[in-house]
């Protein structure tokens, strides 16, 4: 009778220690490589459990309302501030982390964490526009300008074809490039200017969509798709892996575009700091970086990955851009107040409700 007891007796008190060795992982949809995942937990002797968040905005909103239990967390630039004034992140132990030698310095040091005393860079990536070559060649209708989802007459050919990211910040600001302005301006009569246009073009989209708009480009259901630059990449291979009679091509409209960088940081409230330094050093290593590269075609902030990417990446200057097109690209910054972040949601959310 006690051996029937002493044994589950066992089994129990073991669990809490096999339960400690996961790394909770908060991230992007589909923004890490599965092989890549499963050499860390080799590596480790762990388990990775991720939980996702499609909006950068919906990170913040999540966290300043209490959720805690993450390790490691991938936020994008223009929240950073805002998470660091939080006490959200804990600062990093440079000492466990030996790979920060391989980053590209030109995407450290960033002005929202001088120093990188909370981060270290994680992916690049452009906001472009993804169409259906077939069917704009088809309808005469080129795919070079902004102008593709704003204005009205272009739209009337490809009605109810047209998706956008569900994002203020990506919308917002690819309206405020079209219209000249700075994305990171806080003039309330741009903003107007911004909103009056998405208005107007809102009644010709499909949706406002920042999640399944991969699949939708890639089978055809949609033609054109406002979005990331790996999405549209991604979008692109599977159409040619399908077997598709039609392409997918991506350009980053002459006006300009958003390139954004999401980081690697560690939760102020992380179970286990300890997996979180291994993972964020694990993922700094060249090889393990260049794999979410070659899965979705992201811009690599790791001077060791390169040798490692597929050479037909590093060449399209949508993904990687040149020193001349990068002058067209504009990093989205953090508001400077909490009113002007305030004012911008309700903006946003009186754009939704129209």
């Amino acid at each position: 009778t006690m051996k029937k007891w002493l044994l589950p007796l066992a089994l129990l008190l073991s669990l809490p220690a096999q339960a400690a060795d996961v790394l909770h992982l908060y991230n992007w949809n589909d923004y890490i490589a599965p092989e890549t995942i499963e050499r860390f937990e080799r590596e480790c002797g762990c388990k990775v459990n991720q939980s996702y968040f499609s909006d950068a905005e919906e990170m913040l909103a999540k966290l300043a309302a209490g959720a805690k239990g993450y390790d490691v967390m991938v936020p994008s630039t223009e929240i950073l501030g805002a998470l660091i004034k939080q006490g959200a992140l804990m600062p990093l132990d440079k000492n466990q982390l030996p790979n920060i030698v391989n980053m590209d310095p030109a995407y450290m040091n960033i002005p929202e964490d001088p120093g990188n005393r909370y981060t270290v860079p994680y992916a690049i990536g452009t906001t472009l526009i993804g169409y259906n070559e077939q069917k704009l060649k088809e309808l005469g209708t080129t795919a070079d300008s902004w102008a593709l989802i704003f204005e009205p007459e272009i739209l009337a050919k490809i009605k109810g074809k047209v998706t956008v990211l569900d994002s203020p910040r990506e919308l917002i600001g690819a309206a405020l490039i079209y219209l000249g302005y700075s994305v990171n301006t806080t003039d309330r009569e741009q903003w107007k200017q911004a909103a009056a246009l998405i208005a107007r073009a809102k009644p010709y989209w499909a949706a406002f969509n920042a999640s399944s708009y991969i699949k939708e480009l890639a089978t055809g259901s949609i033609w054109v798709a406002h979005g990331y630059s790996m999405d549209l990449y991604q979008a692109r291979v599977d159409a040619e892996q399908a077997g598709r009679d039609f392409s997918i091509g991506f350009v980053l409209p002459k006006e300009g575009a958003n390139i954004g960088m999401d980081h690697m940081a560690i939760s102020a409230h992380a179970p286990r700091p300890d997996l979180a330094h291994k993972f964020i050093n694990f993922m700094m290593d060249g090889r393990n970086a260049s794999e979410l590269t070659n899965m979705i075609g992201n811009g690599n902030p790791n001077r060791a990955a390169r040798p490692y990417i597929r050479p037909e990446l590093l060449e399209i200057e949508a993904l990687f851009p040149s020193p001349e097109l990068q002058k067209r690209l504009q990093v989205l910054e953090e508001f400077p107040t909490a009113k002007d972040r305030r004012d911008f949601n309700k903006l946003w959310t009186e754009l939704k409700l129209r």
